[in-house]
């Protein structure tokens, strides 16, 4: 037998996107996933509460800077500048990572596939950027992905997006031995004292197959496999498995604050203009890897386009054709075959620069007041914020379910719930949907409320697990939060938390204390500006 092969990986972190104690525990039931259960069963283990909002954009950087939201600047999807948004990206991360940290204090690491690294910045190790990043991302060191295909093949950070059904989760699996064969590559030419593998089609499996318990198990012994040879290559000291949040069905409804506020006279709709992505973003298949949709050349639109235009001015908007297309199983058939300006020119979406609140993604679970000297346009006067934000706290806490169940079990003022210099880049009044069973959407046009949009979504638990040198198997994780994950980190590697972070160093391990690390120099924010890393969004419900 050959030796086991020996590495300076002190800390190895696996991240599960959506992994939860209800998804795994079947899985271990069913003795499908031996590897990951190994390290719940050598170590420790508890659900690690996540952050407002628990959506993979917001909630990675939340666990390895971690900071809340208010401190790095992220809240969800999309970043905006007055009206206009983007998707986020590493720019707008404006806190030292985990692995930042680690290069000031002399110690390397490997990072594959973490959501929101794109552009990577520069440290003693090797960055291989995950989720809203590129297809083809910038890694760092510059050509390392060249290299990566040359030694394991084909690299991608998505699927295609014409992959359906069986196609789908093949391709599902292949990306997940993609980051596993990556990391080991990466991990034998780097040998770093720090690890990081994360897994994102733990997540996108339930957004694409809500409720197929095989596809789901599918990728899970996917991930189990690259985890089993890992261990056996890298033979790290400690192993930290975490989550982002939680997954699982949704049983209430789905509420529109921003039909709700148009009731209440606060928000004013328009079918002119680009707006937030609607159905119509939903519906761009124009380009899909290659495979061209209908384009503006094709069946006169212009004369499309008027006519459903024509048909909004009285009412019969893009969102009603498309429930009444639902309703008969044709809304993706006809979503396939529609240019998207046509089903915009029908969409009827919230006016910004007229309304006073909104809500302009359903991601960050908030209402943006449009106030005057901070907005653009804003209509709203310093003198009536406060006055406004406290009516929207109180009319939005009183809304019901049609089943008499309260849609929110919080609504705050965002000084309520984030802390730090970018608290005013967030909404103005917070909303968290009861036990996350109520579905938030920015539609306007189809009434307050509806069937939830998707039937899993996120839930706010996800799971840590703690297995290795100098772990207690018998300390209590019953408290873990998504911003102890960073300081616990540090602890397993002898290093002090960050004075800056907002979680504690675990039970589990010893803490070594709190320091100042050198402040974070935010610098130029980059645009994103990226039609297919948008359109992969959609597909996935994160854009409506």
């Amino acid at each position: 037998m050959a030796d086991r092969p020996q590495t300076s990986m002190q800390t190895l972190l696996v991240g599960l996107d959506a992994g939860c104690r209800s998804v795994l525990e079947p899985l271990f039931e069913a003795d499908a996933v031996p590897h990951l259960e190994s390290v719940f069963d050598t170590g420790t283990a508890g659900p690690l509460a996540s952050q407002t909002p628990p959506w993979t954009p917001s909630a990675w950087p939340s666990l390895y800077t971690g900071t809340n939201p208010g401190k790095h600047g992220v809240f969800g999807f999309l970043t905006f500048d007055g009206y206009d948004w983007d998707v986020v990206n590493a720019t707008h991360v404006r806190q030292h990572t985990l692995w930042e940290l680690l290069d000031e204090r002399g110690k390397s690491s490997v990072v594959v596939n973490a959501p929101v690294t794109h552009p990577p910045r520069a440290i003693d190790g090797a960055i291989v950027p995950g989720y809203t990043a590129p297809e083809e991302p910038d890694c760092h060191p510059e050509g390392l992905l060249d290299d990566i295909r040359e030694e394991v093949g084909e690299y991608r950070v998505y699927a295609p997006r014409d992959a359906d059904g069986p196609e789908k989760v093949r391709w599902y699996e292949r990306l997940v031995e993609m980051r596993g064969e990556a990391f080991r590559y990466l991990a034998d030419r780097f040998d770093p004292e720090f690890g990081f593998v994360q897994f994102q089609q733990t997540d996108t499996v339930f957004h694409e197959f809500p409720g197929d318990h095989g596809k789901v198990r599918a990728v899970y012994e996917a991930v189990d496999r690259q985890l089993g040879t890992i261990l056996e290559k890298c033979d790290p000291d400690t192993v930290v498995v975490a989550s982002d949040h939680g997954m699982g069905e949704y049983t209430g409804h789905e509420f529109r604050p921003n039909e709700f506020l148009r009731q209440q006279g606060l928000v004013e709709t328009t079918t002119e203009g680009e707006g937030m992505p609607t159905w119509s973003t939903i519906a761009d298949n124009q380009l899909q890897d290659g495979k061209e949709g209908k384009t503006e050349a094709d069946d006169g639109p212009d004369l499309l386009r008027r006519g459903m235009a024509g048909l909004a001015s009285v009412g019969v908007t893009s969102q009603r054709i498309h429930a009444a297309l639902d309703a008969v199983g044709l809304a993706d058939f006809v979503a396939e075959r529609v240019p998207t300006d046509v089903a915009r020119a029908a969409s009827e979406q919230v006016d910004f620069p007229s309304s006073k609140a909104y809500m302009r993604d359903r991601i960050e679970l908030g209402i943006r007041v449009n106030l005057e000297g901070r907005e653009p346009d804003g209509v709203v006067s310093e003198s009536q914020y406060d006055r406004l934000c406290d009516d929207l706290v109180a009319m939005l806490s009183e809304v019901t379910t049609p089943d008499g169940k309260p849609v929110f079990e919080e609504v705050a003022r965002r000084e309520e719930v984030f802390s730090g210099p970018y608290v005013e880049e967030a909404p103005d009044v917070i909303t968290i949907p009861r036990e996350y069973d109520e579905f938030l959407s920015t539609r306007v046009g189809d009434g307050q409320f509806g069937p939830p949009s998707e039937p899993y979504n996120h839930k706010r638990d996800g799971i840590v697990a703690v297995s290795g040198t100098g772990v207690d198997p018998t300390a209590d994780l019953s408290g873990a939060h998504l911003f102890d994950v960073a300081p616990t980190i540090l602890a397993t590697m002898g290093l002090p938390a960050g004075e800056r972070m907002d979680g504690q160093t675990l039970p589990a391990v010893e803490s070594v204390g709190t320091e100042r690390y050198p402040a974070f120099d935010a610098g130029e924010q980059e645009r994103t500006d990226d039609d297919e890393v948008e359109a992969r969004l959609a597909d996935l419900g994160y854009l409506e």
